[in-house]
């Protein structure tokens, strides 16, 4: 069976809220495993509880796909350099610390980014970006999208996908899942 795994942004953001529970409801219903899960640290979302915690807590490996968003995919990503994810999505993603304290303190910022063993150690990747996100610089998925060459859907109105309004429903991630996982 396919698994997947959220992993939300900081901030205290949860998988209770915003899309998660109707992404969640619409995968189960097709025989995906979906783990929403909460995550230690929420406030800060640092890599040295977030990334030990998807191995050992979650157990994330070769058969799971990460949906990461914000700081979740920054985890993501972190996540693939160093262990085989069978696919991840990439929402509201960004390389730089974007001269953010919070960002700066969380660790994922430390070291320079792998990006061929990002790439190599999943089968695919998918990257969400909008023009308005509040937060995030639209070069900043770019960027993400030409080193990791893979499917890429940019909008112009989602904003930061949840978080900066109330999301509830994201038919374009479920659209993408299911094209991967069934």
């Amino acid at each position: 069976m396919k698994r997947l795994v959220f992993a939300p942004g900081n901030g205290g953001c949860t998988t209770k809220e915003l899309w998660y529970p109707s992404v969640q409801h619409k995968l189960e219903s097709q025989g995906v495993e979906v783990i929403a899960a909460e995550f230690p640290d929420p406030e800060l979302a640092r890599a040295s509880y977030w990334l030990p915690f998807l191995r050992e807590e979650l157990k994330v490996d070769e058969n799971t796909v990460i949906v990461g968003h914000s700081s979740g995919a920054i985890a993501a990503m972190r996540y693939a350099e160093q262990y085989p994810l069978l696919g991840s999505v990439l929402i509201g993603g960004y390389y730089t610390h974007l001269n953010i304290d919070a960002e700066k303190k969380s660790g994922y910022f430390d070291t320079p980014w792998q990006w061929d063993r990002i790439r190599k150690n999943q089968q695919w990747t998918v990257i969400f970006a909008s023009q308005d996100d509040p937060w995030i610089p639209i070069a900043e998925p770019r960027f993400i999208h030409q080193q990791l060459q893979c499917e890429y859907h940019e909008f112009y109105n989602q904003g930061h996908f949840g978080g900066d309004y109330d999301k509830k429903l994201f038919p374009e991630l479920i659209t993408v899942l299911l094209s991967h996982l069934i």
